[in-house]
């Protein structure tokens, strides 16, 4: 378990992730290209993951690769359903929670429908707010929002 300051230093870091993450456009398109950037580079890299992109409750992408499940999918559900109701990246969310140790289920969220985990990251538009989802799941939970990360520096023409 990280100490305090390697806590603090972390949240710092994925906050200001955030702020930057910030897009001036996301259509149905750019849900595609984003989810096949997502399967191409975990294909090449060899990962076991499984990969959703969602406006709302609306699925624009979904890729389930091998040596996944189920689980997956009920992961991504979860972790899916955190970032809507909270609005900021699932790992920020659980390194928060850790920082003040404090649980979903102290703030009145049902453990088996959320999930603070690492891997789902709010698609947001600069002058709109979030407009949709990305997440990964089958990776360690620090591995999962690198790879959102990557995914969405890569839509928007930087690097992490």
């Amino acid at each position: 378990m990280p100490d305090h300051d390697e806590l603090d230093a972390l949240i710092a870091r994925l906050e200001a992730e955030e702020a930057e993450l910030v897009l001036d456009r996301f259509t149905d398109d750019d849900a595609w290209t984003l989810g096949t950037w997502l399967r191409t580079t975990a294909v090449e890299r060899g990962l076991s993951v499984t990969i959703d992109v969602q406006r709302g409750e609306h699925r624009l992408f979904h890729a389930a690769l091998p040596g996944t499940s189920a689980d997956n999918d009920a992961w991504i559900e979860r972790k899916t359903r955190l970032v809507r109701r909270l609005g900021h990246p699932s790992y920020l969310v659980g390194r928060r929670l850790a920082r003040s140790g404090t649980s979903l289920a102290d703030l009145g969220m049902d453990p088996y429908l959320f999930v603070a985990a690492g891997g789902c990251v709010p698609v947001v538009v600069r002058g709109v707010g979030m407009v949709a989802t990305v997440t990964v799941s089958g990776l360690p939970q620090a591995q999962d929002h690198a790879l959102v990360v990557e995914a969405l520096h890569a839509l928007r023409g930087t690097t992490a």
